[in-house]
């Protein structure tokens, strides 16, 4: 029996149903016993089972099935007539989680930790003293004067490449200065940034222009999503995912982009209504081949992916080390890799977080300490990993594992095998 066609919880048969975390209609109605129920931030209510899992979302039937949806004109042309919209505490916050009680935490004592756990630690802001990364400059350096939509398109050309800049945000940087140089390396090309129609054409032959439409869907809305990712590593622990925090978040990760420019290229925007049209950079797919070795250049805070030949196949900005906990020198190997992995927070391995004392089983997730992917490497509890925080790639430092947005994380563990070398350099 449909969810819709009885009443249980008091839902408006005709007016709402309830939507699975893929966006599909639940096809039952769980008895009032199997579930939890609790509300978001929107006021929708939303349906647990005992464990924490999100079963579905109840939403307006006329925005699951959206009568008359417009599309809205967007000229590609006009990113400079779009203000920032301005973020407020309810900004597309689509909550379907919770942090519990800390007083119901589950610590470890420190000889008993998990064993299939990462460890490793957030991204850390550069100390003073510590010397800057290296910098480069193409060939054809970059004009000061390009729009950000020319931006946004030299950028997902090289992403499309595989030679990442890092989040799409229509700005230049040294992140788009060092895929420049790694184009080079990779096509034996000189690149010009400032021909727009050479860009423009690129782009036609990899899968079309760098911004598109796309439409919000059900699965896309209902999340499930969690209403904010706590800095306490304990409270980490509590919640049953470290999910995204809004829609806004997860569609700027699909598409490679910065948050607050998806918000930019859609002013006005309720990210939140199923049917509803947006623009959104093409990243196109993911790069394909075999890795035979990886290099961390920690100076230069960049990740280069190998074929067996020797020839370039990737490129990636990255976060490598620090000063307190730096990374490895030398030759390593990949010893596995994990999609979607939990992390074990122990301050007796590594680093000290806030006043916890105990090992903590931390729950998996785009938010999580490691990202979604986890790439052990054969020097213990370090690693290659994903992160929380992609606009940070390349600009902060980590605790001595290889740190990438979780794009080009995942992009680069679909093409390494376990026994790949992975070679640190100054």
């Amino acid at each position: 029996m449909p969810a819709h066609a009885r009443d249980p919880y008091g839902y408006r048969p005709s007016s709402t149903i309830l939507v699975t975390p893929e966006g599909d209609i639940l096809g039952y109605t769980p008895e009032q016993n199997e579930v939890v129920i609790s509300r978001d931030r929107m006021g929708r209510r939303v349906l647990f089972d005992h464990y924490g899992n999100l079963i579905a979302t109840e939403v307006p039937a006329e925005s699951y099935f959206p009568r008359g949806a417009q599309q809205r004109d967007y000229p590609e042309t006009a990113y400079d007539n779009y203000p920032p919209q301005p973020r407020g505490w309810n900004d597309d916050q689509v909550v379907t989680g919770t942090i519990p009680d800390a007083n119901t935490i589950d610590r470890q004592p420190l000889d008993e930790p998990a064993q299939d756990m990462p460890y490793g630690g957030p991204d850390m802001a550069p100390p003073t003293e510590q010397a800057a990364p290296r910098t480069v400059t193409p060939d054809i350096p970059v004009k000061s004067n390009l729009s950000q939509l020319e931006i946004t398109a030299l950028q997902t050309f090289l992403d499309r490449e595989g030679i990442s800049p890092g989040v799409i945000d229509g700005k230049m940087g040294q992140n788009v200065n060092k895929a420049l140089v790694a184009y080079q390396q990779m096509t034996g090309e000189t690149l010009d940034p400032n021909n727009a129609d050479d860009i423009l054409e690129r782009l036609r032959l990899s899968g079309g222009l760098a911004i598109i439409s796309y439409t919000i869907t059900p699965g896309d809305a209902a999340g499930p999503y969690v209403a904010s990712i706590p800095e306490d590593y304990s409270q980490k622990a509590q919640l049953p995912a470290l999910s995204f925090t809004s829609t806004t978040e997860m569609l700027a990760e699909k598409f490679h982009m910065d948050e607050a420019y998806l918000k930019a290229l859609n002013p006005g925007v309720d990210f939140t209504i199923p049917g509803t049209i947006i623009k959104v950079v093409d990243p196109g797919k993911g790069k394909q081949g075999q890795v035979a070795k990886i290099v961390a250049d920690k100076g230069l805070k960049q990740v280069f992916a190998y074929a067996a030949d020797g020839s370039l196949i990737a490129a990636y900005p990255a976060s490598i080390g620090s000063a307190d906990t730096p990374s490895p020198s030398g030759t390593v190997t990949v010893e596995r890799v994990a999609f979607d992995p939990g992390y074990t927070y122990n301050p007796k391995v590594n680093f000290q977080q806030g006043a916890n004392d105990r090992v903590l089983a931390i729950p998996p997730g785009p938010n999580g300490p490691v990202g979604t992917v986890w790439m052990a490497l054969s020097r213990p509890t370090y690693g290659i990993h994903g992160t929380p925080e992609p606009s940070k790639i390349g600009r902060t430092q980590s605790h001595g594992c290889i740190r990438l947005t979780n794009w080009d994380a995942t992009e680069l563990a679909k093409m390494t095998k376990p026994g790949v070398t992975v070679e640190f350099i100054d």
